[in-house]
Parts: C-alpha cells; sequence; structure tokens
C-alpha cells in the first residue's frame, strides 16, 4: 500500500496543469495581438492590459506562455542563465566560462512568474544574507521574483493598486534586464530580462502617466457584448472545465501552427527592415499627437518590425504600422493623472491624415 501511495504522488508531480489554450480564446483581439508581438519581441517593453472584471485578462496572459519553446538553461543556476549570450548571464556563468569549464545544461518551460499585491521589496528583488555575510564573510544571495522571472514572463494583476515604488524597480529592471541588490555595502547584478505584463481594471485608479508611459503597449479590452460570442465563449469555458484534456486535443493543431508561427517571427526578426520614408511618418505622428520622449517612437518602430515578422514578411508596410500604432501611443497621450486614456480616435485620426 505505501509503495502504491508513492507511484500516486510521483504521477500528481509528473502530471502538468492544464493551461486554457490561447487559440481557444473567442475575440479581445488587441491583447491577443500585444502580448504576441511582445514575446516575437520582448524589447517593446511589455504590455498594460485595462479592461472590465471576468474578460480573460489572467487567462490569456497564461496561456501566452504555454505557446512558447522550452529556453536552454544552465543548470543550478538562479537566474535561468543562457549556456552561450553573454549578456544573459549570472557572474558565476561567466566567470565558468571564462575558465572555459563544462557547464551542464538543461531545456526548462518559459518562466511564469506571479508577483502577488503584498510583495515586499525584498520579496521582488532578492535579498543578501547580512549575517551570514558578516560572520562567514560568504555573501548568500536570496535570489527574488526577479531572479525567477529572467527569460521569461513576469505578470502583475492590479498593477494599478501596486505601491509606485515597486512598479518603478519592476520597469527599471525590465528596461535594463538587470536588477541590482544593494545592503550594507555588499551589492549583488544578475540578468533580468523579462516580458513585462501588468493588468487592471480602470474603475480601481489609473497607473500615473510617468509610470504608464514606460510600458511598450496598452491594450484595452471590453465585456462582449455580441449574445452569439458571449454563448460561444461560455461553451469553451464550460468545455474545458469539464475535460481539459478534450479541449486541449481539439485545438492542438493550432496550437502547434502558432508556436510554429511564434519561433519563425523571432528567428525572421533581425532580418525585418524598416524604411527611413517611415520611420519618418511614425515619428510625424508622434509629433501631432504631442507625445513625450521618444519611446513612442521606438515602441513602434519595434512592434511595426515584430509585426512584419509575424507575417512572414522581412520589410514593414504601411498597413504593419497601421496595425500596432495605436497600441503604442493611446497611454502616452494622458499629459493629466485625472485624464482619461484615448480609446484611439484621436490617433487614427492623425495616422489617416499622415499614413496614406
Amino acid at each position: 500500500m505505501y509503495e502504491f501511495n508513492i507511484i500516486i504522488v510521483s504521477i500528481l508531480k509528473d502530471k502538468v496543469r492544464p493551461v486554457f489554450p490561447f487559440t481557444a480564446i473567442v475575440g479581445q483581439e488587441e491583447m491577443k495581438l500585444a502580448l504576441l508581438l511582445n514575446v516575437i519581441d520582448p524589447k517593446i517593453g511589455g504590455v498594460m492590459i485595462m479592461g472590465d472584471r471576468g474578460t480573460g485578462k489572467s487567462t490569456t496572459i497564461r496561456a501566452i506562455a504555454d505557446l512558447l519553446p522550452k529556453i536552454e538553461v544552465v543548470q543550478d543556476d538562479l537566474f535561468n542563465s543562457h549556456p552561450f549570450d553573454y549578456d544573459l548571464m549570472s557572474n558565476m556563468v561567466k566567470t565558468q566560462v571564462e575558465r572555459g569549464d563544462h557547464v551542464p545544461t538543461k531545456f526548462i518551460d518559459v518562466p511564469m512568474v506571479d508577483l502577488p499585491l503584498g510583495a515586499t521589496e525584498d520579496r521582488v528583488c532578492g535579498t543578501i544574507d547580512i549575517e551570514k555575510a558578516l560572520t562567514e564573510g560568504i555573501k548568500t544571495f536570496e535570489p527574488g521574483l526577479l531572479a525567477k522571472a529572467n527569460r521569461g514572463i513576469l505578470y502583475v494583476d492590479e498593477v494599478n493598486l501596486l505601491d509606485d515604488h515597486l512598479v518603478d524597480i519592476l520597469l527599471d529592471a525590465a528596461a535594463s534586464g538587470w536588477n541590482t541588490v544593494e545592503r550594507e555595502g555588499i551589492s549583488v547584478r544578475h540578468p533580468s530580462r523579462f516580458v513585462l505584463v501588468g493588468s487592471g481594471n480602470p474603475e480601481e485608479g489609473e497607473l500615473r502617466p510617468q509610470l504608464l508611459d514606460r510600458f511598450g503597449m496598452h491594450a484595452e479590452i471590453r465585456t462582449v457584448k455580441e449574445p452569439s460570442l458571449r454563448v460561444k465563449i461560455v461553451e469553451q469555458r464550460s468545455k474545458f472545465d469539464t475535460n481539459p484534456y478534450t479541449c486541449l486535443e481539439e485545438f492542438q493543431e493550432q496550437q502547434n501552427e502558432l508556436k510554429s508561427s511564434i519561433a519563425a517571427a523571432q528567428d525572421r526578426l533581425p532580418n525585418v527592415t524598416i524604411d527611413y520614408n517611415l520611420r519618418v511618418k511614425i515619428s510625424e505622428v508622434c509629433g501631432a499627437l504631442d507625445v513625450d520622449g521618444l519611446r513612442g517612437d521606438i515602441v513602434t518602430n519595434r512592434a511595426a518590425k515584430a509585426f512584419a515578422a509575424y507575417n512572414n514578411k522581412i520589410k514593414v508596410d504601411i498597413n504593419d504600422i497601421k496595425s500596432v500604432i495605436t497600441l503604442c501611443l493611446r497611454h502616452r497621450l494622458r499629459k493629466d493623472p485625472l485624464e482619461t486614456i484615448d480609446s484611439g480616435n484621436k490617433i487614427k485620426q492623425v495616422v489617416d491624415s499622415i499614413l496614406n
């Protein structure tokens, strides 16, 4: 009986919790596009998803991670270090590589890390065991969520309720790709490159414009009104809850196709180009909309390239820009925290007059 229980526990440990398939999600095209473009090019800078309660924000975000190919990491490394890319290695792995040591590796699923609302700075950034450092002279680092999220996705639900100081830390790490922890004169620096995804309900308050601007994209989602679509969404969810494995099997072919498309787009992205005259037009739009700074220009260029790569092209055209520019600029038009975010009408008018 004892051995039987061990076998059952082992089977349950190995059993992966099923994730609702991304290709089964009905509607919410804006959110799905923003997530796809960010996993194709994480340098876009993440996405802020704002919308009504119960519209599938969390489900969609968890589903995108399930589409990504496994990544190769250094075995027993705390930071999911890349075995070949110097920029994605921890200092310990760099030292091993420089010495010519053999570095064992393994393949893991892309990390999907949830940041809870009550998280402290030490939980997010990691902490140094000061007592051990002072008494034994050993610098022991306890990694935080930023270490676990390296080369993956960091998801913050209700990010508009998170302390501004923590949001600043997350955005700085996402922008630089590094996290630095300093305590009592001891400093630890490690790679922390991830896709930052925030979600929230606008009724509970918006982020300050200065913080919102740091997100690469802003997707708006609304409750589906059409009765037939609502019925389809309810049926899909009920089918998954009743028998998730049957639902996964039904969408397996579409999931595999989308996985292949993402991987191909990631490979194609370095070769995608955008003509000078189109770059000028993007900057014209940003100037006409009085967008502060240059983040809007940079993100729109990156997103247009990722969109072109996803559509099997190596040259960006006007339609690629039109498809992504609202996502990239919508949240950069607010000058006053009391203003509401433009739904996209103002951007569309300017885009239609300049990009023709």
